[in-house]
């Protein structure tokens, strides 16, 4: 598949490369590669043999995985709240079900066959939260480089279906709300549009973006108009360009947005569980 080189700034399948080992989080734990080297030394192995296996069968797979990781993170933390499904002996109510993840999200198949495989090696070591962000990183090394993630997550007890609903950035939010929604994270404007370039793996429907573009109509002249205004209005356009004109830049600013993101609220130490399937709470 080929692609013109202006779309360098915004494959995020082919990113990454970053010097971080540790992550520190706010709660006093810590993320760090090499956490499952004693308990699960397969981990890696096994993760990114299945992705590779569910991309060759789904390119769009890629994508998916990708955005799994991300609608996690923002709501509620990284914690794998996005893969329960509703019921069970805590009553969760899915966030599968919002209006960003419904008859949208995908790709639960593939961190089932994940989870089933590591539970074969390594009975209730590797989080569920650990599954999605391994598996996000492998979804764009192909064809690219790659990254080390911090590990160390574990997993919830419940979902948010109300923070699914209003923490995800949507595609009719202005830039203000949607950087707002960046920097409650602890996020920044560069962080936004390094991970925002995700967007375009896959493919999406008109009907999400079309209003950004020409709101009610569309024409040669409200064309040009919004031409002028994008050049005129664009906030982000100076690290947009540096990124497009120094691939290793944007490169290496991905994977530390990534490595970022990863560490929004993670539960660690003794908080939250390892859950021996990712669609339900234990106990």
């Amino acid at each position: 598949m080929a692609h013109s080189p202006s779309m360098t700034m915004v494959l995020i399948a082919l990113l990454a490369q970053t010097t971080l080992c540790f992550s520190k989080i706010t709660n006093g734990g810590y993320l760090y590669p090499q956490f499952y080297d004693q308990s699960c030394p397969q981990v890696t192995n096994i993760v990114r043999t299945i992705v590779a296996q569910a991309v060759a069968q789904d390119p769009r797979m890629a994508a998916s995985l990708l955005r799994l990781h991300f609608h996690d993170c923002f709501v509620k933390g990284c914690d794998a709240s996005i893969l329960l499904d509703s019921g069970g002996t805590r009553n969760v109510i899915s966030e599968k079900g919002s209006i960003p993840n419904s008859n949208s999200a995908r790709g639960f198949e593939v961190i089932d066959e994940i989870k089933a495989a590591l539970e074969a090696a390594c009975p209730q070591t590797v989080s569920c939260a650990d599954i999605l962000a391994l598996a996000a990183r492998d979804s764009t090394v192909s064809g690219g480089p790659s990254w080390e993630v911090p590990v160390g997550r574990r997993d919830s007890f419940g979902a948010s279906l109300h923070g699914s609903n209003h923490n995800i950035p949507a595609p009719n939010n202005t830039f203000e709300t949607i950087l707002t929604k960046f920097k409650i994270h602890g996020l920044n404007m560069v962080d936004l549009v390094a991970l925002s370039g995700s967007h375009t793996i896959g493919n999406a429907r008109c009907t999400s973006f079309k209003q950004r573009l020409y709101g009610n109509t569309r024409n040669e002249h409200t064309d040009r108009l919004f031409d002028a205004q994008l050049r005129v209005n664009c906030r982000s356009r100076v690290i947009v360009k540096e990124y497009a004109a120094n691939q290793d830049m944007f490169f290496e600013q991905f994977a530390k947005s990534m490595t970022k993101m990863g560490n929004i609220s993670p539960l660690t130490g003794f908080r939250g569980q390892i859950r021996k399937t990712c669609r339900n709470v234990d106990g």
